[in-house]
């Protein structure tokens, strides 16, 4: 998590190039080899921390109003769980699931979320314990029992709004969301011959 705005050479934000961008495109990219395999999964680390996030396409690299790193982090992470339910509608031969890890004790907690650390520290998960859902869903065969597109924690779905939380996106948002990560992604894409 990039606290403070920043852009990468491409003019990007930092953040949304990573979470997002990079997400998509690493993605869109294995989406026909993937298509090919009998038991073929995409599995997207997010974070709880998109629960307080509604989409939104208007500023997809934050650079209206203040900058707040940890709102523009969980904001990229609800960006990965409607990347995930949509990719789950257009593929079927593909099981995709979202994640969060719970809160573990990594250096990127404790560099990015200091302040948070401290207070939380002594009931943070071990890297192993943040682990384990991801593990899970990659190899075990009760996961792909499951609808494809869910969110999950501690090998669980669990519901990606929070009750009363204004979180929930018209569906032309979401649609609109994959139309611009594609054009985005257009400046990515390989042009060499046999690529």
């Amino acid at each position: 998590m990039v606290n403070n705005r920043e852009l990468t050479e491409d003019g990007l934000e930092k953040n949304f190039a990573t979470n997002t961008l990079g997400t998509y495109i690493l993605t869109t990219a294995l989406l026909p080899l993937l298509e090919k395999e009998p038991d073929a999964r995409v599995i997207t680390v997010s974070s709880g921390g998109m629960l307080v996030q509604k989409l939104n396409i208007s500023d997809l690299q934050s650079g209206n109003g203040t900058f707040d790193g940890t709102m523009v982090y969980a904001q990229n992470k609800r960006q990965q769980v409607v990347l995930t339910e949509q990719w789950a509608k257009a593929h079927r031969n593909i099981h995709f699931s979202v994640m969060h890890p719970g809160w573990a004790d990594t250096p990127a907690v404790r560099s990015a979320m200091p302040d948070f650390y401290q207070k939380m520290k002594n009931a943070l998960r071990t890297e192993a314990q943040g682990a384990d859902t991801v593990v899970w869903l990659a190899v075990s065969s009760e996961a792909t029992k499951l609808p494809s597109g869910l969110f999950f924690q501690d090998r669980q779905p669990v519901p990606t709004h929070l009750l009363l939380a204004s979180t929930h996106s018209p569906p032309e948002d979401e649609q609109k969301l994959m139309e611009v990560l594609e054009e985005f992604s257009q400046k990515f894409k390989s042009t060499s011959p046999g690529t």
